[in-house]
């Protein structure tokens, strides 16, 4: 069966039944349409949800009437079995048609729960798929208040996707504690108040002996939180400094985190340190 594709997130691409398409749409509004559409293709969408994702704060005289002749020119690229309905309108795609978002959305949801279960293997592939496609950002080129609106999802999408994957990293252990410092150190920087990041990214300098370099994460993470908020960290990042300051850390980068954070809990491991 030819391919039918649609990528949302980078650029807008349109591939049905093997033929690229999006570069045949009528002009801006057009691919805007389209792209409403698949993002919703779950449901039917009103012809006045279409004139608000179109015009969202002042609609032309004659909105209607544009919105009509603007569907006919998208269905005259398409297809009118693919753009279905009239008052209100669906996608209808093949059983095996891609969107990514949707890819996306399920992927993170197959890898938070395996990290939950701490099923690695699981849990790293779903995660990658889904920080693949968020990365990306949606509809690159195209503007609307709607799309803003997707954007602050997707957004929250890579967040969770960078999560994982950090949790994920610092599973699995040995060479990808990189992977989680790296998704750590991105956490920090688009959520510099979200304190996940700083801990993943703790996790994994504490398990590469960079424990001076974890210590200056976290006094990053207080001073931000005191001159901005005026409230401390909470109680688990303390209890990691703590840790870091009693130098409970094995010095080595090998194993599991849940591992490592096993040893540092034991209090034979601690020595007279």
């Amino acid at each position: 069966m030819a391919e039918t594709r649609i990528q949302l997130c980078g650029r807008l691409i349109v591939i049905l039944a093997g033929v690229r398409l999006e570069d045949r749409f009528p002009a801006r509004q057009g691919r805007l349409v389209f792209a409403f559409l698949a993002a919703n293709r779950s449901r039917p969408v009103t012809r006045e949800q279409l004139v608000g994702a179109l015009w969202p704060s002042k609609q032309p005289a004659a909105a209607e009437t544009a919105l009509s002749a603007l569907l006919s020119k998208l269905r005259r690229v398409v297809g009118g079995e693919v753009l279905a309905g009239r008052s209100e309108l669906q996608l209808v795609l093949p059983a095996d048609a891609l969107i990514d978002l949707e890819a996306a959305s399920e992927a993170i949801h197959r890898a938070e729960a395996a990290v939950t279960r701490r099923e690695w293997a699981t849990a790293w592939p779903a995660a990658r798929i889904a920080l693949h496609t968020s990365t990306r950002g949606f509809l690159v080129g195209i503007e609307g208040q709607w799309v803003d609106e997707q954007r602050r999802l997707v957004h929250d999408l890579r967040v969770r996707s960078l999560e994982a994957v950090a949790a994920t990293a610092l599973g699995m252990g040995n060479h990808e504690i990189l992977s989680a410092e790296r998704s750590g150190r991105i956490l920090t920087e688009i959520e510099p108040f979200r304190e996940s990041g700083y801990r993943h990214l703790i996790d994994a300098l504490a398990a590469r002996d960079n424990i001076a370099e974890a210590l200056r994460v976290y006094e990053q993470l207080r001073v931000l939180l005191r001159e901005r908020l005026g409230v401390a960290p909470g109680r688990e990042m303390q209890s990691l400094h703590r840790r870091l300051l009693e130098a409970t850390w094995p010095r080595s980068p090998t194993g599991s985190a849940d591992e490592r954070i096993s040893a540092s809990a034991r209090p034979s491991d601690h020595g007279s340190s």
